[in-house]
């Protein structure tokens, strides 16, 4: 069975610490049985067999003196009723056997020869008479073997059970990075033993201090950034309004409308800083209102068509069941689409196809797609599209404009409504797809 069809939780198993943990315990319980068993064998064999054999012989001559010579089978059958011992009895007159010869050993180990236990003796009339002892001690013996896995695999189960329970406090490590890195530090990793911590314990509490250390320098970049947002509004809105005040002449009329043109760069790049930062925030709140989601994208696209022509001939696509208003924020969902819309744009090269915008329903709700006809994007730089500051080298530098910020405020838009924001190359150009989920597309009423 390959790797990819193995049920999940063999996999899990395969690799779980826990399971080889308690496979080691068990291992070793039975390699250290086994040599326990073994030597003490070994020990007393050695031992005793010397010392016993002759008493087994003594033995052994005095029954067989009991069932006399000729052999008595009533005798026989006498000490065979009330001694565990099995007697075979064979010769010119008697040819008698109590029962059938015990099997010892592997069934793969078994012959038809004496058995290594009997006592074999002659009589002076010719017989031959063979002793063994009975399977009844050996049923015994195996009720002891059972009894004895049975305990091992409770041994086993409580091994198991303890393990877990030492083990526990690594998921609960584990899945706070992984809450870290969401950006949700509430609530710390729960430590056990706090008053006298053990290894795991003093681990997660180094786990807390460095996402309490994180978080503190991400609450004082965010702040600063807002800060200096804030405060480069109003130097910005003073050099504007000179700027609009200088006087439009042939001699001053370029310079002023690239300085107007800088200005308001530089007036959107603090929006988008500001708004990042809003929609960052894990307490981002959502305006919803019922949307006319088509309308909205034509509204849109007729706007940018102001300011660039090849706006106008993108191809839009809506389907009908989106002609009832959806409980969206209209002002985000505003944002995304024009960031979408104006990176589209600024890709899309002379005599190409213009962008296509495609709105419907799907399985998990609404589905935005968004694709041009531009060069595209090298696979290994599609993981990194959407991060703030981004711009893959290529095709898409900064003398085509913007900073970086369009598709990461696009993908903080998706997934503040609970949806996604998915990149991948067309071939031709790059399709952007944002998934809505159900649970964002309400209807007004509701």
């Amino acid at each position: 069975m390959s790797e990819a069809v193995r049920p999940s939780w063999w996999r899990r198993a395969r690799h779980s610490l826990r399971v080889r943990l308690v496979l080691l315990f068990l291992l070793l319980a039975v390699a250290m049985s086994a040599v326990f068993l073994g030597g003490i064998g070994k020990a007393f064999s050695s031992g005793w067999r010397g010392a016993v054999d002759p008493l087994i012989g003594d033995y052994a001559d005095r029954l067989v003196a009991e069932i006399g010579s000729p052999p008595s089978v009533e005798r026989a059958q006498a000490i065979a009723a009330h001694l565990p011992v099995v007697v075979h009895i064979s010769g010119p007159q008697v040819n008698w056997a109590s029962g059938a010869r015990p099997q010892r050993g592997p069934p793969w180990a078994r012959e038809d020869r004496p058995d290594r236990a009997a006592v074999l003796r002659q009589t002076a009339d010719g017989h031959r008479i063979e002793l063994s002892l009975s399977a009844r001690p050996a049923q015994g013996a195996q009720r002891f073997v059972w009894i004895t896995l049975a305990l091992l695999l409770a041994l086993t189960a409580a091994a198991y059970a303890l393990v877990h329970r030492m083990l526990r406090p690594i998921r609960a490590i584990g899945e706070g990075p992984r809450r870290f890195g969401a950006g949700q530090f509430e609530p710390p990793i729960p430590v056990q033993h706090a008053r006298h911590p053990d290894e795991l314990s003093e681990l997660a509490q180094t786990v807390n201090h460095m996402a309490g250390d994180i978080r503190q320098m991400l609450d004082a970049k965010r702040t600063l950034l807002l800060a200096m947002s804030h405060e480069l509004r109003s130097p910005l809105t003073r050099a504007r309004l000179n700027a609009e005040l200088l006087p439009e002449d042939a001699a001053t009329q370029p310079t002023r409308d690239a300085l107007l043109r800088d200005l308001g760069q530089m007036r959107e790049l603090i929006a988008d800083l500001l708004e990042s930062e809003r929609l960052a925030s894990p307490h981002a709140a959502l305006q919803r209102t019922p949307t006319d989601l088509p309308a909205l994208a034509r509204a849109l696209i007729d706007e940018l068509a102001v300011a660039n022509p090849l706006a106008a001939s993108v191809r839009l696509q809506a389907d009908a069941a989106l002609a009832a208003p959806l409980s969206l924020d209209a002002g985000r969902l505003r944002l995304l689409l024009r960031n979408l819309l104006d990176n589209a744009l600024r890709h899309t090269p002379a005599g190409a196809p213009p962008p296509e915008l495609h709105l419907r329903r799907s399985a998990e709700g609404v589905l935005i797609e968004l694709r041009d006809h531009g060069p595209g994007v090298p696979p290994e730089q599609l993981a990194q599209l959407a991060e703030p500051f981004y711009r893959p080298d290529g095709a898409r530098q900064r003398g085509t404009g913007g900073v970086g910020l369009g598709l990461y405020l696009a993908r903080m838009v998706a997934q503040a409504h609970g949806g996604r924001l998915l990149l991948r190359n067309a071939e031709p150009g790059l399709l952007a797809q944002v998934v809505l989920p159900a649970h964002s597309d309400l209807q007004s009423n509701q």
